[in-house]
């Protein structure tokens, strides 16, 4: 089975959300006949962790319940019907690291589910789904000045990585 590992520009604005993103062009390249996309895993922001209790935000007060205020973990997220996917891929990382890996599965109009490359492979039919730190649900410094390297857990990011390389295997048939 074919692997690609493949890096987006122009997923910032002003072109997010338009044909001319990086991802959108290349999920549109991959609809021709034939062609079979078994899963996209966007990495959406995957290095900055906090073990300081209230450093996890979520975006309704009910998700409160199935996830911890505390930003130690990193997480799996994709549309309902990714359900399975996502599992999958929440499985696998698990497996290869001590990271705390959780996941969620929600329409597009929850905040932020969408907000990376991984949609415009949904936008073109195709199975995906993103791991994330949450982004700005835990790094008050996301997108501004003080939002640098300095800031990341390159450890923890490593895990990521690990967690990652092996759902990419276990997707593959090679795991």
């Amino acid at each position: 089975m074919r692997v690609e590992l493949a890096a987006y520009s122009l997923e910032e604005m002003p072109f997010f959300g338009t044909g001319e993103m990086g991802s959108a062009v290349h999920a549109r390249s991959l609809s021709r006949p034939g062609a079979r996309v078994r899963a996209m895993i966007c990495l959406e922001m995957i290095g900055y962790f906090s073990d300081e209790s209230g450093s996890q935000t979520v975006p309704f007060r009910a998700l409160r319940l199935f996830y911890p205020g505390t930003g130690s973990f990193i997480a799996v997220a994709g549309r309902l019907r990714d359900a399975g996917l996502v599992r999958r891929v929440k499985r696998s990382m698990r497996a290869a690291s001590a990271l705390p890996v959780y996941s969620i599965n929600a329409p597009r109009s929850l905040p932020g589910i969408d907000l990376s490359d991984h949609a415009s492979f949904w936008n073109a039919g195709h199975p995906a789904e993103m791991v994330t730190d949450t982004a700005f649900y835990r790094n008050e410094r996301y997108h501004t000045a003080l939002d640098t390297p300095g800031t990341l857990d390159y450890a923890r990011m490593g895990d990521v990585v690990e967690g990652v390389f092996q759902a990419v295997r276990d997707l593959a048939g090679t795991g």
